[in-house]
């Protein structure tokens, strides 16, 4: 009987041969039961971790991402894909220095000094994708896309989301199509404090996870935040803009908004799917400022 969590012998085994040693093998999956994600340790004691995408885009994303435009993060700032294999949907990837920011208890001068750092790779990263030709056409049509998903997020959310709500919803998707076309980028995708690591020894930040990469508006990646830790802590939004190097244009602004309400509602579709209580309480808590006019 396989032990689910280890990694298929196959799937092993060619790790271990593109390693060139057996490593001694540690589950490090997130809690979702889609996650399935191993730490390799060789006999040198060098890291490495195995990771196999939920499904085939975000395996395409993450190696598009990790072989074009994360290393333009610099050294120890993003994982370096050491092999990928499309018939396991696997990713062989090298570690780096630190751990989750949510996972850390800081002081608030550490918790600054990261956001800081953190938005200036997210500047790198979103100047590394070539958004040209059909690229260019994927980002022009993010804004459109996301507003075009509400309709199935509030139907599959039902009771979860008030009419009320509802309503807003619907008028901040509107909102968002009416909105003149805004800076593109290559985007993290899932840019928040659980793949936002730092390193306390080195004083340095590095994104992981980059399954949901993709060309899209550079707004977009500034949505878990916005909707998560920037909520209480205003100073983090702006060492994160000021390593970012500019602050968002007003139209870039009411964009995050509509999107922040776009997101609520995905995420109290896929918070309790996942049984993620933390999404789901940042979507609750997202809706309910928007309602209040709060979240501005």
């Amino acid at each position: 009987m396989t032990n689910p969590s280890m990694p298929a012998p196959a799937l092993l085994a060619w790790a271990g041969r593109t390693l060139g040693a057996r490593p001694s093998v540690q589950d490090a999956s997130h809690p979702q039961k889609n996650s399935r994600v191993w730490q390799l340790t060789l006999p040198s004691d060098v890291r490495f971790y195995l990771k196999v995408s939920p499904r085939p885009l975000m395996y395409e994303r993450e190696t598009l991402a990790l072989r074009h435009a994360a290393p333009a993060l610099g050294a120890g700032r993003a994982p370096q894909l050491r092999a990928s294999s499309a018939e396991h949907l696997a990713l062989l990837l090298t570690a780096i220095p630190g751990r989750p920011l949510r996972q850390l208890t800081l002081t608030p001068a550490e918790e600054v000094r990261a956001h800081r750092q953190g938005g200036a790779l997210l500047a790198r990263l979103h100047a590394a994708g070539d958004v040209s030709g059909p690229r260019r056409a994927e980002a022009e049509q993010a804004l459109q896309a996301a507003a075009d998903g509400a309709e199935n997020h509030l139907r599959n959310a039902g009771d979860r989301v008030t009419r009320a709500e509802q309503k807003l919803v619907r008028d901040l998707a509107e909102q968002l199509r009416a909105l003149p076309p805004l800076p593109l980028a290559f985007i993290h995708g899932d840019a928040w404090e659980r793949n936002l690591l730092w390193s306390k020894d080195l004083g340095q930040a590095g994104w992981i996870e980059f399954e949901r990469a993709r060309f899209a508006a550079a707004v977009q990646d500034f949505v878990p935040m916005a909707c998560g830790t920037w909520a209480d802590r205003p100073d983090l939004r702006t060492a994160c803009l000021q390593g970012y190097g500019r602050d968002l244009t007003p139209e870039e602004q009411h964009a995050l908004k509509c999107l922040a309400a776009l997101d609520a509602v995905s995420c109290l579709v896929w918070g309790p799917k996942l049984d993620d209580p933390h999404v789901t309480a940042r979507a609750r808590r997202t809706l309910d400022r928007l309602v209040k006019g709060v979240l501005a």
